[in-house]
């Protein structure tokens, strides 16, 4: 006769590559997830796939996915910010029962997980959001978890975000609880906005290095190489700067990377974060406003620029009509 006694320690939402990773490093650790992911057939690919062989089980409706799971139920979605979050929260909110837990890993903005933790906990349900940080390649091996939300709810899920997460050399884990509501999120947002002006500064460092190639042919200066002797024990050594220089050896020249870079909007939260408390946040701002540029979305503003050096100073950088071009 089948076992229908519930054995899935976690339920996870949201098969993209972090999904996936955070799911296999769960598993590694003894814990039976359950997956489901809104395109279902993402279930059965992954089980057949990357989660052959493991405990992973699968689910086809969230009816299912929390049927499998032992009680207090945990469902932690990774799904991206915004309405999205919401309305998994819709769909899986009326199967629970008091004391079970949504626990909200994308990168959502603070305020959002304030009134949802506030929306669940008037329904006996506990909530909790958390940043999760290093990328696809941490999720697999090792992130740095930063929970905040429902107090009642951290000691159901500390073994396993403590588990799962990073570990430093003496074995602590890079995971410990922050604080109610938001707090989680509003830890992650700074901390990718430190993020922006860490990958600024190393991208503006190795530009003078490029230029100075130009300037002065002698010094045939090795990029990849001052990347990869700077990463191996210098101050500024970094997992950023680890893959700074594998980017750099693959491609020295990285012509097959775009020049625009994108932000994922925790930046901008930060940015305005600072604002409000009315705290300098000079790096951070500047950072974000690099990103900005790299979309030309400065294009017009240096072009006013340009007019006004014309106007005053007679600084003649406006495009020379064609055949009109000095010599």
């Amino acid at each position: 006769m089948e076992n229908t006694t519930p054995q899935g320690d976690i339920g996870l939402i949201g098969l993209a590559v972090m999904g996936q990773n955070l799911v296999l490093n769960m598993n590694d650790h003894g814990y039976t997830v359950v997956v489901y992911n809104r395109t279902t057939s993402k279930v059965d690919d992954f089980l057949a796939k990357e989660a052959k062989g493991t405990k992973v089980q699968g689910a086809h409706s969230i009816e299912e996915l929390v049927s499998k799971l032992k009680r207090p139920r945990r469902i932690m979605m990774l799904v991206k910010a915004g309405q999205a979050v919401d309305d998994f929260i819709a769909q899986i909110a009326p199967h629970l029962e008091k004391g079970d837990i949504i626990i909200d890993g994308g990168n959502s903005l603070f305020g959002d997980s304030n009134r949802r933790q506030r929306e669940l906990e008037a329904k006996g349900l506990l909530f909790i959001g958390t940043g999760v940080s290093g990328g696809e390649e941490g999720a697999r091996r090792g992130p740095s978890i930063m929970p905040g939300g429902s107090p009642e709810a951290w000691p159901h899920v500390k073994e396993i975000f403590q588990s799962i997460s990073a570990k430093v050399e003496d074995g602590s884990p890079c995971c410990d609880w922050v604080g109610e509501e938001g707090s989680g999120h509003y830890v992650k947002m700074v901390h990718n906005g430190i993020e922006y002006g860490m990958m600024a500064a190393f991208a503006e460092g190795l530009a003078i290095f490029e230029a100075a190639d130009e300037m002065t042919p002698a010094y045939d200066l090795d990029i990849p190489a001052i990347t990869e002797v700077w990463r191996r024990g210098s101050v500024v050594a970094s997992w950023l700067l680890d893959l700074t220089a594998q980017a750099l050896v693959e491609s020295s020249e990285l012509k097959e990377y775009s020049t625009e870079v994108s932000d994922s909007g925790e930046g901008r939260w930060t940015v305005q974060a600072a604002i409000e408390a009315g705290i300098p946040a000079h790096v951070l701002s500047a950072s974000l406003y690099a990103r900005f540029a790299s979309r030309n979305n400065d294009e017009f503003a240096n072009r006013v620029l340009s007019a006004m050096r014309y106007k005053f100073g007679g600084h003649n950088e406006k495009p020379q009509a064609p055949g009109n071009a000095t010599k």
